[in-house]
């Protein structure tokens, strides 16, 4: 079952969904439009090969902070979320595009947050035909929450729980980078 606004809002104040900061403007009919944050992660273009199990991909990225983000055409890159979100066990949520950026080309591979995850999201975007400006603090993605039929017997416990600003991805020990 997808929660509607009502429902999110019975959510919210009840402090089972934690929104932070929250925004009554992100709170849509069937989800919550989240912003764009302060990072960016942007892949070097290289010929060396990466092994995500021995390598630091501390080497593949390059993290930029500003307020305004150029986003290559086909270029691939890390966005995190101005939100910080606490779900509980028995929800989780679907991250969609918001249509206004789908529309000038820009795509998300399917992204699920699962129940239990804490943290700001860190969301992958694949660039468009031609150069794309972003600004932080535009809503950009529209999470869509869908209710469990019962809570999680194994919550969400993983390497990006409480995760800030753009995390890269993590494989094991040797390939994590800063938080």
């Amino acid at each position: 079952m997808i929660l509607s606004d009502f429902d999110l809002w019975n959510y919210i104040r009840s402090g089972r969904l934690k929104v932070e900061p929250l925004s009554e403007d992100i709170v849509r009919e069937n989800g919550l439009d989240l912003r764009i944050g302060y990072e960016i992660g942007r892949l070097k273009k290289t010929q060396r090969v990466l092994d995500p199990r021995a390598d630091s991909l501390d080497d593949f990225y390059i993290i930029e902070k500003g307020d305004t983000f150029l986003v290559n055409p086909h270029e691939h890159v890390l966005l995190h979320t101005i939100e910080y979100l606490s779900l509980p066990k028995d929800i989780m949520g679907f991250v969609n595009l918001r249509s206004s950026y789908a529309r000038l080309g820009l795509t998300l591979p399917p992204t699920i947050v699962d129940a239990n995850f804490e943290g700001q999201l860190t969301i992958e975007m694949i660039g468009s035909e031609f150069p794309v400006r972003l600004r932080a603090g535009e809503r950009f993605i529209h999470l869509v929450f869908a209710k469990l039929t019962s809570e999680v017997e194994k919550p969400y416990r993983g390497r990006y729980q409480g995760q800030k600003g753009v995390r890269l991805p993590q494989f094991n020990s040797t390939t994590q980078s800063k938080p």
